[in-house]
């Protein structure tokens, strides 16, 4: 693929776009195949929470008959089922791997549709996930970042707005030391506790999972290690931390703060009435929850490890089965840890990274022939609908881009990465943690009215 690219990108800037595409869909017509299950895919995510309400009412639908054996009731219970399982955003791409698999099968063979599809990769990123989400969800974990929150919360009087601020900014930039995975996992985690389990209104709910999306998207830009639209580019591109930090990162903190602060004066009076709902409920700390130190050091350990293997998954996934192995031993100190969401995380970014590879055909030429705001728009655009990490990737491939240019591509792609889903690798991640407390599943399109705000401060601060 990068080889074919290059080629591409070398010549192509001759040709206007359509003729490019249409030579390089008449060179290899499954490109056209790929791209219309990518969209599919898309298409699949937006409907899935309707899937996922219509599955819900069917199987209670099934609940409500009368108890005994019934062939009726097993086949409704059956579509149900499948109505639920296809409602799962995060098995979406993974599912539509599967038609594309034995369509290039029927065409290339067996061996042939492997290699096109490059199953034999790593799979690195994935696997780091679904570690770190482990690791970083376990209760001394938790503990610990709470803790240190709570100390900031504390200037607030520990209201439900101080712990809502504190982790909506102070929590997403930790994304730049810990990883963007490792910040969303505790925030929304956080966020449960001590902000959705007090049923707030689904206008400040919708507003602040968009808002922790954008943070979290924007907040592992001040070191050039932590994020990975940020990795991926910043290696081709020569960025290290302390340009990234002059950039890009500085305008990040900004950006968080001041969206963060927007909403708290737009729902002000929500906050008002979710404070008294809090009043004696989560004041105090139950007894059992104290972990001795020295286990709370050893997952900080077990983390730091993650972390410093996230681009070598053999060591990686050892670390996490002796970290499953400290828990078992710990168990007293321990919560019951379900590897589930993390599972499911992972295989929505295999998935995504599957079918997302496959579009370098169509996005790099339009990347390639923009100027400067044409590539923000662009990158933000495209970033909306694939993973910001695909998209930076794929601009470091183009030769002889400006310096002011990749700054836009960088700033479109992280800026606009919680307008969707999809657009980040750790929102798959935040969207598992936080899903249960929105009845009726998270909508695409709720989601991306509550990012609406923070991304045009995100795009007003970070653009070159």
């Amino acid at each position: 693929m990068i080889a074919w690219f290059t080629v591409l990108a070398s010549g192509a800037g001759t040709l206007p776009l359509a003729e490019c595409l249409r030579k390089a869909a008449g060179q290899d017509p499954l490109r056209l195949v790929e791209a219309g299950i990518f969209l599919l895919a898309i298409v699949h995510t937006f409907l899935a929470p309707s899937l996922h309400r219509l599955g819900s009412r069917r199987l209670e639908r099934v609940r409500q008959l009368e108890p005994g054996p019934s062939s009726q009731a097993a086949t409704q219970q059956v579509v149900a089922e499948l109505l639920l399982l296809l409602g799962e955003v995060e098995v979406v791409f993974g599912l539509w791997v599967i038609p594309l698999f034995w369509i290039l099968v029927g065409v290339k063979g067996w061996s042939g549709a492997i290699e096109r599809l490059g199953l034999g990769r790593d799979f690195a990123e994935a696997i780091f996930v679904v570690a770190v989400m482990t690791v970083a969800s376990s209760r001394p974990i938790l503990l610990f970042l709470e803790s240190l929150l709570r100390r900031v919360a504390a200037i607030g009087r520990d209201s439900v707005s101080a712990w809502w601020l504190s982790l909506l900014t102070l929590g997403a930039l930790a994304g730049s030391l810990v990883t963007e995975p490792g910040a969303m996992t505790v925030s929304a985690l956080l966020l449960g506790k001590h902000f959705f389990a007090l049923g707030p209104r689904p206008a400040l709910s919708y507003a602040t999972i968009g808002l922790l999306f954008v943070n979290v998207s924007i907040g592992g830009s001040l070191t050039h290690f932590a994020a990975p639209p940020v990795v991926l580019a910043a290696q081709a591109w020569g960025w290290g931390s302390g340009y990234l930090f002059v950039h890009f990162g500085w305008k990040a903190a900004v950006a968080t703060v001041l969206g963060s602060l927007a909403y708290l004066v737009v729902f002000r009076k929500e906050f008002a009435r979710l404070d008294g709902l809090r009043h004696g409920r989560l004041t105090e700390e139950a007894a059992g929850e104290r972990v001795p130190p020295w286990i709370t050091g050893a997952h900080l350990l077990f983390l730091a490890w993650i972390v410093a293997t996230a681009a070598i998954p053999a060591l990686c996934v050892g670390g996490l089965l002796l970290f499953l192995g400290f828990l078992r031993v710990t168990s007293p100190f321990q919560d019951e840890v379900s590897l589930r969401q993390a599972v499911l995380v992972g295989f929505f970014l295999a998935g995504l990274e599957l079918l997302g590879s496959r579009q370098s055909w169509w996005i790099g030429p339009l990347l390639e022939r923009l100027d400067k705001p044409g590539l923000l728009l662009s990158s933000s655009v495209i970033t909306a609908f694939n993973d910001n990490a695909l998209v930076t990737y794929l601009a470091s491939l183009v030769p002889n881009l400006g310096e002011s240019s990749k700054q836009a591509v960088m700033a479109g792609a992280i800026a606009c990465g919680g307008l969707t889903v999809i657009a980040n690798a750790p929102n798959p991640a935040g969207q598992a943690l936080l899903s249960r407390y929105f009845p009726n599943g998270i909508s695409p399109l709720g989601l991306a009215a509550g990012a609406l705000l923070p991304t045009a401060i995100a795009l007003l601060l970070l653009h070159p």
